[in-house]
């Protein structure tokens, strides 16, 4: 089975390595997953939930690349809710809550379906280097697995410590042993290394919960789904998350084991997420709050484990279930097993480039976790970026780089290359500067033409595209050059509380009013049997809302792209000397030679970076 060489080796089967050893295996690479259990690829460690703020358009981004995340979240999903309605659409953010089992199962499915990938199980410990580059793997039991590029994805194994109380014990999560070796094999190689923890909640039993204390959270009446593929459809039926709180003598019960928390008496030294903290942490830090929202949600379609979001915990098991006892609804529950905080190691992502190859060892790839990242989206999307880039790296190809205007990849891979991270990094929209070109209902306009020319995303991709291009443009001529006149118009502007008009205008200028929406727009005669004799699908009548609505907001940002793009396009040469420039500051110039920018514009972007260390840049390049 070893004899010959792999094109790509991916190490370890999560999120982030499921979708390289796909991405890798799809453009034509003869790729080898190897994970220390075959029996949990793609497992949900956390939250049984795909998507949310920002990472929904993620998944949407992967769908467009050729990617299965969004096909496995729409097959394995139990819910749908779109976030942020209420707000512009360029905050509209798709989440489902999934089967975790069934997540797993239908990722399985579909890398077994999928040609040139090989299964491999056991733990990788070393690699197998040719001076400055990567030539294969060493698994625990001696075996020597060569291949032209290796993409590690280890997630939360790397040397894991799993804290519940006092007691600690190695472990990658609950149940699986950590990852030994691999750290001080780069480490020998000059790589720098730290720690970071992560945490999680208890799981329970549904049977023992009394739901009629919490507040019911429905899915969307209307439910939609993240790929544009139509082998998959919305859901005909959903299952209800639930919400309940915690109270002041939730808290008091949980600040009686602070003293055996490893949060607190110094058995946890690294740093865990800011944006999702543990329970202990949360009361610690707002203790003016006299209560916290617990989620209460569904592990699958049959099953009666119920995943307690908001509730992640380190503290001994004794006190996890005597507070919890007292939250609403719980009076009366029963563990599956507790809450525990897991540490780990991870490789501070400026030792990266755009890739995310490696600049110490040619041919190796991070994606993941080992990059400081939290969440299974983030992971996705740099799995996926990796197994591209490997693929091409073996082919002798230029590496392929999104831009920050392009996709969120491009924000969270520029972001981790760019300024590093010392905490758990989780993507938002307000990181992105461009959200308005970034949403989560355009990602096939923005990304599949050139993920196929690739050769990654398929034929039937691409027509889609085209086809909801050509319909949308349709819409717009149409409206653009159709007139409505007061009797047509003047009865939904009423309804809305929109100035009527006198005398007949565009029907653009008219939809473009605040509130007024494609809805009100069908109840014209002639627009619905335009609309009807056309056969416009669902996906043409949004694309064309949106851009009658915030035309002008995506003009200015498109505009503004274009801007940068000129100084993504001045180029700096490698290993440029920044202390030969006497003009920048002593900060600049540290800064400048730890990252190693490949453009003006990245430059721009690192921190303690200023306006005059850029002026300085342009005029030793002559521009």
């Amino acid at each position: 089975m070893f004899d010959q060489h792999y094109d790509v080796i991916v190490v370890g089967a999560g999120h982030a390595g499921a979708e390289a050893a796909a991405a890798a295996a799809n453009m034509g690479s003869k790729t080898l997953l190897v994970t220390m259990n075959l029996q949990n690829i793609a497992q949900m460690s956390c939250n049984p939930a795909m998507g949310g703020i920002a990472k929904g358009q993620i998944i949407c981004e992967i769908d467009a690349l050729g990617g299965y995340s969004g096909i496995v979240s729409d097959e394995s999903a139990i819910q749908f809710k779109m976030l942020n309605r209420s707000k512009g659409p360029a905050m509209w953010s798709p989440r489902v809550q999934s089967d975790r089992m069934l997540f797993a199962q239908k990722w399985r499915e579909m890398l077994e379906a999928t040609p040139n990938v090989d299964f491999y199980q056991e733990m990788i410990t070393d690699l197998i280097f040719d001076q400055d580059r990567v030539k294969g793997v060493i698994t625990s039991t001696g075996i020597h697995i060569y291949s032209h590029s290796v993409v590690l994805t280890n997630g939360t194994f790397l040397n894991g410590l799993i804290h519940i109380g006092e007691k600690n014990f190695g472990g990658g999560r609950a149940g699986e042993s950590a990852a030994t070796g691999l750290t001080k094999s780069l480490q020998d190689r000059g790589f720098v290394s730290g720690r970071m923890k992560t945490g999680t909640p208890p799981r329970v039993d549904g049977r023992s919960l009394n739901f009629d204390l919490m507040e019911e959270q429905p899915g969307d009446p209307d439910p939609s789904k993240f790929s544009y593929l139509n082998r998959t459809t919305p859901l005909t039926s959903q299952r209800s998350c639930h919400m309940t709180y915690t109270s002041i003598e939730v808290h008091d019960l949980l600040r009686s084991g602070f003293d055996r928390s490893p949060m607190f008496n110094g058995a946890i030294k690294s740093t865990g997420p800011r944006y999702c903290p543990s329970i202990e942490d949360k009361i610690n830090r707002f203790a003016d709050k006299n209560r916290h929202q617990i989620f209460v949600e569904p592990e699958g379609w049959n099953t009666i484990e119920y995943y307690i979001n908001g509730f992640s915990t380190s503290l001994p098991q004794d006190v996890q279930f005597k507070a919890l006892r007292k939250v609403a609804g719980f009076e009366h529950v029963k563990f599956f097993r507790p809450g525990y905080a897991i540490e780990y190691d991870y490789f501070p992502p400026l030792q990266l480039k755009h890739s995310l190859e490696t600049k110490l060892v040619k041919g190796l790839f991070f994606a993941g976790q080992i990059n400081g990242t939290t969440g299974y989206e983030e992971a996705a999307a740099q799995g996926l970026m990796a197994g591209i880039n490997a693929h091409r790296y073996h082919m002798g190809d230029a590496a392929i780089v999104l831009q920050r205007s392009e996709a969120y990849i491009g924000v969270l891979i520029d972001d981790l290359i760019t300024k590093g991270t010392d905490e758990p990094y989780r993507m938002f929209t307000s990181r992105a500067e461009y959200r308005t070109l970034l949403r989560q209902d355009n990602a096939d306009i923005r990304l599949t033409r050139q993920s196929h020319a690739l050769g990654l995303a398929s034929d039937e991709r691409l027509s889609l595209v085209e086809k909801k291009l050509t319909a949308t443009e349709e819409l717009l001529g149409y409206f653009n050059k159709t007139s409505i006149s007061p009797d047509e118009a003047n009865s939904f502007l009423a309804s809305k509380n929109s100035a009527l008009i006198k005398q007949s205008d565009k029907m653009t200028k008219i939809f473009s009013r605040p509130k007024i929406t494609m809805q009100d727009m069908l109840t014209v005669d002639k627009v619905a049997t335009y609309i009807k004799e056309n056969n416009f699908e669902q996906s043409a009548l949004e694309q064309a809302e949106v851009q009658i609505k915030y035309a002008g907001y995506i003009e200015k940002e498109r505009a503004n792209a274009d801007k940068l793009q000129r100084l993504e396009n001045v180029r700096i040469p490698s290993n440029f000397d920044y202390h030969v420039l006497a003009s920048l500051s002593h900060e600049a110039k540290e800064k400048l030679t730890l990252v190693q920018p490949t453009t003006i514009a990245q430059a721009s972007r690192i921190s303690g970076i200023n306006p005059s260390d850029i002026s300085v840049l342009l005029v030793k390049l002559g521009r």
